[in-house]
């Protein structure tokens, strides 16, 4: 044995020992190789490939953030705040990404994007099974937006399922009101399959919160939940800006109103005594 470095030759005679075969135990685990098969470009515009990566990467990011919130919420369900914190705080990252995730194709122009809009005919991000789970999670339950699913039996039903459990602001609303907050008992009674209505006894009970003492944990817990619901309203507005830049007011690809439905969407409040309460402290 000597103390020679070792060569690219050594390396590819010691080949045999590292287990090399078909796939390597990190495609088997993070299926790289599966990820880098799904973008398959219909036409020859430049800007396709990053507008199909973009996408997949985003649809990415809604799938863990829809795993964080629902993990806070169970943790919560449980008063577990500790954990729920935890999650509330992962997907905060989560939702970061996401929002970076925009620039690829943020500034696209109308020539660009027309180069392979065409291409994916009516295929538009209005349908986003995932995302569907997210606003869900959020309180905003709409019965009439998971009827585009009903041809895929699996997903219709996963999102009926989410639409009948409480949301993650439900979860939070029933943690204050077991720690002795003015919550309604109405509110705790809803319909959770219907979309949340701000309420004037949740705005007082976050205005207590507030108005108490600074390191108070439900003072963490409402920033915490604000710092999600200001990550969605910048997630929203910048999407708003990215479809208004690469296509105005041209309707949308599904049949939407494309632009003004957009609007129509950015401007739904999320945690919305979070922010009201703030007028009151």
């Amino acid at each position: 044995m000597t103390d020679e470095p070792t060569t690219g030759t050594a390396l590819v005679e010691d080949a045999p020992f590292l287990g090399f075969q078909e796939s390597t135990p990190y495609d088997d685990y993070v299926h790289a190789s599966v990820l880098s098969s799904l973008q398959q470009p219909l036409t020859q515009a430049p800007e396709e490939m990053g507008f199909l990566v973009t996408t997949q990467v985003m649809e990415l990011w809604f799938t863990l953030i829809v795993h964080e919130w629902r993990a806070a919420r169970d943790a919560l369900m449980k008063d577990d705040l500790d954990e729920a914190m935890d999650a509330l705080g992962r997907g905060r990252d989560a939702h970061r990404s996401l929002n970076a995730s925009l620039y690829p194709i943020a500034r696209l122009t109308p020539v660009q994007f027309n180069g392979f809009r065409a291409a994916f005919g009516s295929a538009s991000g209005f349908q986003s099974a995932m995302y569907r789970h997210m606003e869900f999670l959020l309180g905003d339950k709409s019965r009439s937006l998971i009827q585009p699913h009903r041809g895929h039996a699996v997903v219709y039903a996963e999102l009926q399922e989410s639409l009948a459990e409480p949301s993650l602001y439900d979860e939070v609303l029933g943690f204050l009101n077991r720690r002795g907050l003015p919550v309604p008992e109405h509110v705790l009674l809803r319909d959770v399959t219907e979309e949340y209505r701000p309420d004037p006894g949740v705005e007082e009970s976050w205005r207590r919160i507030y108005a108490g003492p600074r390191h108070d944990p439900l003072v963490s817990l409402g920033e915490m939940l604000t710092d999600t619901a200001e990550l969605v309203l910048r997630w929203r507005a910048d999407h708003l800006l990215a479809v208004r830049r690469a296509m105005g007011g041209k309707r949308g690809s599904a049949g939407s109103s494309g632009l003004s439905w957009l609007e129509k969407r950015a401007e739904r409040p999320v945690f919305p005594e979070l922010w009201s309460a703030r007028g009151h402290v």
